[in-house]
């Protein structure tokens, strides 16, 4: 008796400040080559478990509400389940014409959904989590700077619907430390004071204690905060 083995690839799964892995890809707005057709963009590219579910359908009647939020940031969406293009197509149809859901309905999604019958692309980026589902890919979120670098990871399971507000957050707070070489505290918001890069020697820790560098206040030597106005952070990252 002859045994045929099947062979699957096998992919390391990507990780912070990893480039993004590339892949081609049918989707409900025609092909595209990932990263390579976002280059200058950044891009949350997520995906969802299945058409047709409710979770999921919540949280693209959101993401396309949102769309143009994002797009301000230079931000642009791209989803990704193991269904069938035909499936998506169908799926996005019923969400327009039939389903209102918090006040939000006649919804039209327009960014690209992703077909990934094969698995290859979520499979790519770790999307497929067996603990979960052997068969449906959990709800991740990558989101991708302009130089298709990996920048933020965040998994969650089947059952849990996404934070968009906290995405949009992470989008700016990404886009806020690489502007202005800070980083942003816990629950920060645009508006709130950001943190300084730690003294690099002795006598700068000893001015920023001693009060000598400006709006600059000091819990300690090594962690100092400055304000940084609302309209000034998007005056810097916002689209013209």
């Amino acid at each position: 008796m002859i045994v045929e083995e099947t062979k699957q690839e096998v992919y390391a799964m990507p990780r912070i400040g990893d480039p993004a892995p590339e892949f081609t890809a049918e989707t409900t707005q025609g092909i595209i080559n990932f990263p390579g057709d976002y280059k200058g963009k950044w891009v949350i590219l997520f995906s969802h478990p299945a058409d047709f579910t409710p979770v999921c359908t919540s949280e693209f009647m959101t993401f396309a509400t949102m769309q143009n939020d994002f797009k301000e940031l230079n931000t642009e969406l791209v989803g990704l389940s193991v269904d069938g293009l035909y499936s998506h197509i169908a799926w996005l149809r019923t969400i327009k014409e039939k389903i209102e859901y918090k006040g939000m309905k006649d919804v039209e999604v327009t960014f690209p959904l992703i077909e990934d019958i094969t698995m290859e692309v979520s499979s790519k980026y770790g999307m497929i989590q067996p603990g979960e589902s052997n068969t449906k890919a959990v709800r991740a979120v990558f989101i991708i700077d302009p130089e298709a670098k990996i920048r933020t990871i965040i998994y969650y399971p089947l059952s849990m619907g996404r934070n968009f507000d906290e995405l949009k957050r992470a989008v700016i707070a990404l886009q806020t430390a690489d502007a202005f070489n800070i980083a942003t505290p816990a629950d920060w918001r645009p508006g709130d004071a950001v943190i300084l890069p730690t003294a690099g020697s002795c006598g700068t820790a000893q001015n920023r204690m001693e009060g000598k560098e400006g709006e600059m206040k000091c819990y300690d030597w090594f962690f100092c905060t400055k304000p940084l106005a609302k309209e000034e952070v998007f005056k810097k990252i916002q689209k013209k």
